[in-house]
């Protein structure tokens, strides 16, 4: 069911995202003109989160945390990162490093830092490829309060890393905002949905669907368990292969950990599921329209994990296990790290915090975790109490 804008109270925009939001607004029609009129969702998408200087991630705003766009895990409780460094700390026992993607606030990079040291299996280095300046601010104000054993591991890169390295690389959140295409089923296949210009609007539009749309959709439809009715309107990222062969490419040998909201390619793109997964964050509100508040609001969908699976397969990831988040925290010691708190007021805090990240309504079942390994065969801690792959 579409969130419909008129069903949501939508806060006002300060003068100052309204000014930033009409540079991005006069940017993307520019290029849709440049374009002949019409420019495809991915392309849209690209612009309106990463054009320089003015894409939702490449300028300054606050955008994580209460005070921003909405929350991620390490940001409702520590004990989320806390999991995450243990198995971390079994590929790093013996030695190797760590990149983390789209680092956030920085705070889960603290937690796990402090975890491993704690556990005396610190990596070699830290990086963190970030393409926001604002969050790369507010992570380096934040690990630079680290103690200097810790913090003096931690680099930032500007790029994936051209030397291979053995270790981990993390990954929260970040799939869902890689760029899709936009496609509405038709009596005769498959259309795509992209964006024209209507006066100084941007609006949504279909257009014919190039060859590799066509294409991707004919190996998808061959897929599904059912056809898929006619005006269902889904997405499907294009780039999802190139990008995990590229940030594959950056591990020599060890794990990379994908956390996001998404689905195996059955429940994806369910009969039912009429809409697709688009999803727009704008100061905790969630709705479905991409076309407002141009570079001033998230603009994400759900991720297929089937295709991630299959990406990976491609170029030469196993994948070491697929579960939900709740399974994977269960099974890295949630209850345990809140029994280990001495404090009842602070024990109460913590396990309702857990209960945030573990239960079905809230983040335990909708989010999943995929371990994709290279070179490495040891059973990963997270992934021993539900094994999901046959799913995908």
């Amino acid at each position: 069911m579409r969130l419909k804008l008129t069903d949501i109270m939508m806060p006002a925009l300060s003068p100052e995202e309204v000014e930033h939001s009409r540079k991005v607004a006069d940017l993307i029609r520019e290029r849709v003109r440049t374009a002949g009129g019409w420019l495809s969702f991915e392309e849209f998408m690209a612009l309106a989160l990463y054009a320089p200087g003015l894409g939702y991630y490449s300028a300054g705003s606050c955008k994580i945390g209460p005070g921003g766009d909405f929350v991620t895990a390490p940001e409702i409780s520590d004990l989320f990162s806390r999991c995450v460094a243990e198995p971390c700390a079994q590929v790093l026992a013996s030695g190797g490093e760590i990149l983390e993607i789209g680092a956030g606030t920085g705070r889960m990079a603290a937690e796990v830092l402090a975890a491993l040291s704690a556990r005396g299996t610190l990596p070699e280095r830290y990086a963190i490829l970030e393409v926001s300046a604002d969050l790369r601010e507010r992570q380096r104000a934040l690990l630079a309060r680290l103690p200097r054993e810790l913090s003096e591991r931690v680099v930032w890169l500007d790029r994936l890393p051209e030397r291979p390295l053995r270790g981990v690389i993390l990954a929260n959140e970040v799939l869902d905002a890689l760029p899709c295409r936009r496609f509405v089923v038709t009596e005769d296949g498959v259309r795509e949905l992209g964006v024209a210009v209507e006066g100084e609007a941007v609006v949504e539009c279909e257009e014919e669907a190039d060859e590799a749309l066509a294409a991707a959709w004919a190996a998808l439809s061959r897929q599904l368990p059912q056809p898929l009715p006619e005006r269902y309107e889904s997405e499907i990222r294009l780039c999802m292969a190139p990008w995990l062969a590229g940030v594959g490419d950056c591990l020599q040998q060890g794990l990379m950990l994908l956390f996001d909201y998404g689905l195996p390619r059955a429940h994806y793109y369910h009969p039912q599921r009429l809409t697709g997964t688009l999803r727009c964050h704008f100061k905790q509100r969630v709705h479905d329209d991409p076309y407002i508040n141009l570079g001033v609001q998230d603009i994400t969908a759900w991720v297929d994990f089937t295709q991630v699976a299959e990406a990976a397969r491609d170029c030469g990831l196993d994948v070491g296990g697929f579960v939900t988040q709740a399974a994977f925290l269960l099974g890295t010691g949630i209850e345990r790290l809140v029994g280990e708190e001495a404090d009842a007021v602070q024990q109460a805090r913590l396990a309702g915090e857990a209960r945030r990240l573990l239960m079905p309504g809230e983040m335990g079942e909708a989010f999943k975790v995929m371990a994709l390994t290279r070179n490495f065969e040891e059973a990963l801690a997270g992934f021993t109490l539900q094994d999901l792959t046959r799913s995908l």
